[in-house]
């Protein structure tokens, strides 16, 4: 229980003292993470879990278009990807269809290692040499 404890407090930190740009590179990696719940339970023919898994990935795709600023073309290329990605995860859902799941993992991949080469070229530019994410 206390190791339990320490886990949730440590996320709970993480959350509470990471960037904006932190932020948005954990929400791409709990996408990613519900997406390879909802592969596993596709293959296990576990449709209550499967639909779960996607619920909690739509739900972070939802949330990325919300806080979205697309002012501009780069953002409004960003939210028409957002809502082909959403549509993906919707048909992999009500169809069972792994290949949409794969389609969106693939992109949500893509979004994910450009935003934390972003937060990596951030850091440098802030703090000089270093940065890792």
């Amino acid at each position: 229980m206390a190791v339990s404890y320490m886990q949730s407090a440590y996320k709970q930190n993480a959350l509470n003292t990471a960037s904006p740009g932190e932020l948005t590179l954990m929400l791409y990696n709990g996408c990613l993470k519900f997406i390879h719940q909802a592969d596993a339970a596709m293959k296990d023919q576990d449709v209550e879990k499967r639909n779960v898994y996607l619920t909690k990935a739509q739900n972070i795709i939802r949330e990325l278009m919300v806080t979205l600023k697309a002012e501009n073309e780069v953002g409004k290329d960003m939210l028409r990807m957002y809502e082909f990605i959403l549509s993906r995860l919707i048909d992999a859902n009500i169809k069972n269809d792994q290949q949409a799941l794969h389609d969106a993992q693939g992109l949500v991949v893509e979004f994910r290692d450009t935003w934390k080469q972003v937060i990596q070229i951030d850091r440098q530019k802030r703090h000089g040499s270093g940065g890792q994410a």
